[in-house]
């Protein structure tokens, strides 16, 4: 039997449900849109692991920065709503 086939499912949805797993997924998807572009940009697929690199590099400090932010209620520097 498997790790998987042994772990209740109550178990698993917890996992599914917690708040680090689904800042896992949120980066994992934003490394996949990067991954997508620069590869779209180049001409060739640059693979996972030269996305991941480059994203943690370039853009991974930023994008935290404004995920707490927007978990926290709040719009990121630069794009708070000005008075009319």
């Amino acid at each position: 039997m498997t790790a998987s086939a042994q772990e209740p499912a109550t178990t698993r949805e917890f996992v599914k449900q917690s708040s680090l797993y689904q800042e896992f997924l949120a980066e994992r998807e934003e490394i996949l849109k990067h991954k997508w572009l620069e590869s779209e940009r180049l001409g060739y697929d640059i693979g996972f692991e030269r996305a991941l690199l480059d994203w943690i590099r370039k853009h991974r400090e930023s994008w935290r920065a404004a995920r707490r932010q927007q978990v926290a209620g709040t719009a990121p520097a630069g794009m708070e709503k000005k008075a009319s």
